[in-house]
């Protein structure tokens, strides 16, 4: 039978398609009728009735090879062989284009865009027609990595500060590499079509030459029976070994050369012998397929084993009858190899829908995690891009993910990537709004720059000092600017400063000699400390420490080299003198902390960042007491109950101590700010 082989445009010629848009095997396998061929469709020779030829046979075609009734010996007739012009083409053409397998998805998965380019150019070294549907898979992933990449280059430019209508697209080195082999092998598919159909054109030259040759075969008279009919099996067999023709030309082949086969077989009487030599034949020959379909139910590859069937099928359709004795026997013998790759096909189909259904739900789950992630926005860019991490991972894994079952397959899609979009959508939107934030905050620190310029040509130190570091807290509060200009606006803010400190210490230099004044004062109240004779009474001895503090700070500014080590002797002495006297943890703490402030004053400073430190901590020690206390009451009784709640109440002790400190040190700090703001007046 004619094998037809139809050469189909490039597929690659479309756009690149969601990954999972792709024909559904098992679905096609429930959708379509097996090509098979009647058992009663055979060529009879005719007997001899008073020597005169019966009439012409009529062969029917019905769908399963296996299911009709065996051929019958009766009534025999004109052989003619019916095919229809479609009959193995598909099979044929899916030999021919080579067939791409699950293991070549996979493999393809878990490659790179370099590993795609070098596996291209090792397909691209067999031959053209067995890799169509491999180089297609590989083409549509390569696609999608390059999608990605482009992606993220777009994501890293708006990121960095460009503008969407700035992004450039640039081919890559790997991009126009794999261009480059993907054209090669267009180039060579496309001398492969042609060559396929010069084939096909000259085919069918050969078999117009060959009903020629059965015509004279007809007309000619002069040899015997036997050298005719041996001749006539020659021409048979001639035309079987060719191979395809163009589609257009089937139809009108086959009905002449049917037409011619009736003709013969209308002339010339064939003895009942050489009938049975021509059934004896048939047999061989059906034998030999029955050998060749039981291989088939050894063959590893059901998909191969279906398609070598078919073309079994075609064969066994165009061999004629056997001798009635052996009909039932041959024709068993070939639906039992036939009925079980059949089956095997069905199985592996039927599991193949049911891993596609597996798959549907793991798609379905990561649908589900993709809306947990997206149900709300982040609030900062580091959520936004966490949250583009872990969509990124679950596209991933979707791809890792096999096919599903065709009528799903669009909504799960829909439902994964509408997510993934919403979130991209709001993401530029964010990061389009957070670039308006970060030009308006540039224009507000350029602003501060132009100030902090100003007052650095200025000489009224103390109220230009005020107004520099109100400058300073100000830019403090002012948001994040883009990396590309954060450094340079902040060089030139702190330029502006140090300038002014600059000229601010320059003037102020004569004072260092006043400092070695008062490094000798401190040295003598050190002295003086160290000598001091304590009474009993408490408050008498902190109101002389106090005294002593108060001197301390009184003395003024000593040298930087030598005021950390006069601290430290300082509070060394202090100390020793708390222990000595016994004073508690707490009343040394009020004194140090007392000692602090009175630094901070003297020397210039502002409270305030001690007044928010102090409010801060005295809120969080509220907040946690009302949460151990709460606690506290849930607690039941029991012996693991007892020790928790003697957890908490040692917390709830200490952090009653604390806050108790906290409140005297603010208390403190109200005192001094109150006092400072008397000598000012």
């Amino acid at each position: 039978m004619e094998e037809l082989n139809t050469m189909q445009p490039d597929p690659n010629e479309e756009p690149l398609m969601n990954p999972d848009d792709k024909k559904n095997p098992a679905t096609d396998m429930m959708q379509e009728k097996t090509t098979e061929i009647s058992e009663n469709e055979h060529v009879d020779v005719p007997k001899e009735q008073d020597g005169r030829m019966s009439g012409a046979e009529s062969g029917s075609s019905k769908e399963d090879v296996c299911d009709t009734p065996a051929e019958t010996e009766t009534a025999p007739e004109a052989p003619v062989e019916t095919e229809t012009a479609d009959a193995g083409e598909g099979d044929m053409e899916g030999e021919l284009e080579g067939e791409a397998t699950e293991d070549d998805a996979e493999r393809f998965a878990t490659m790179g865009r370099e590993e795609l380019v070098a596996a291209l150019e090792a397909l691209l070294q067999q031959e053209v027609q067995q890799v169509k549907h491999q180089v297609t898979l590989l083409r549509s992933r390569f696609g999608e990595l390059t999608q990605e990449a482009e992606r993220a280059n777009y994501e890293a430019f708006l990121a960095g500060g460009g503008l969407k209508e700035d992004f450039q697209s640039v081919e890559d080195a790997v991009s126009a590499q794999f261009r480059k082999l993907y054209g090669v092998y267009r180039e060579r598919r496309q001398r492969y079509q042609e060559a396929m159909e010069a084939q096909k054109r000259q085919n069918l030259a050969q078999k117009q030459q060959i009903l020629e040759e059965l015509r004279q075969l007809i007309e000619r008279d002069e040899e015997s029976l036997k050298a005719t009919y041996d001749r006539f099996n020659e021409i048979q067999d001639k035309w079987k070994e060719i191979g395809e023709v163009p589609r257009e030309s089937l139809n009108d082949l086959w009905q002449t050369y049917h037409f011619l086969i009736e003709q013969f077989f209308s002339k010339v009487k064939i003895s009942k012998e050489l009938r049975m030599l021509d059934l004896k034949r048939n047999l061989e020959q059906k034998m030999a397929l029955c050998e060749k379909a039981e291989e088939l139910m050894m063959e590893e590859s059901v998909t191969k084993a279906f398609k070598e069937l078919q073309v079994l099928r075609d064969r066994w359709r165009e061999i004629g009858p056997v001798p009635t004795e052996h009909n039932e026997e041959i024709w068993q013998r070939f639906c039992n190899a036939a009925n079980q790759v059949d089956e095997r096909r069905k199985a592996y189909y039927e599991e193949r829908s049911k891993e596609m259904e597996q798959n549907l739900l793991a798609k379905q789950a990561l649908v589900a995690q993709v809306q947990a992630h997206t149900a709300e926005r982040p609030q900062g860019v580091k959520g936004w891009n966490e949250v583009t991490a872990t969509l990124d991972e679950l596209l991933k894994m979707w791809k890792t993910i096999g096919p599903v079952p065709r009528e799903a397959n669009e909504k799960v899609w829909n439902e994964f990537k509408g997510g993934i979009d919403a979130f991209y959508r709001d993401k530029k939107a964010f990061f389009s709004q957070m670039r308006d934030e970060q030009t308006e905050n540039y224009n507000r620190k350029i602003d501060l720059c132009l100030k902090a310029e100003a007052i650095a040509k200025r000489e009224d130190w103390k109220k230009a000092t005020e107004e520099l570091l109100a400058l300073q807290e100000e830019w403090k509060q002012v948001g994040n600017v883009s990396r590309k200009v954060s450094e340079k606006v902040w060089k030139r803010f702190r330029t502006a400063c140090d300038e002014f400190f600059a000229k601010k210490n320059e003037f102020f230099k004569d004072i260092r000699q006043s400092e070695k004044e008062n490094l000798a004062k401190k040295e003598a109240i050190i002295e003086q400390l160290k000598a001091f004779e304590f009474g009993e009474d408490k408050e008498e001895n902190l109101r002389v420490i106090k005294d002593f503090q108060r001197q301390w700070m009184e003395a003024g500014h000593v040298p930087m080299r030598e005021k950390e080590r006069l601290q430290k002797e300082f509070r060394a002495v202090i100390d020793g003198h708390f222990e000595r006297l016994k004073i508690s943890l707490r009343e040394a703490q009020e004194t140090a902390f007392r000692e602090r402030v009175d630094r901070i004053r003297t020397s210039g400073g502002r409270m305030s960042g001690e007044r928010m430190a102090l409010t801060e901590q005295i809120e969080k020690l509220r907040n946690n007491l009302k949460v151990w206390e709460n606690n506290l009451g849930f607690l039941a009784s029991s012996k693991q109950a007892d020790l928790l709640r003697q957890e908490f109440e040692r917390k709830l002790q200490d952090a009653r101590q604390q806050l108790a400190l906290l409140q005297a040190k603010l208390k403190i700090l109200d005192e001094a700010e109150k006092e400072q703001q008397e000598k000012q007046a």
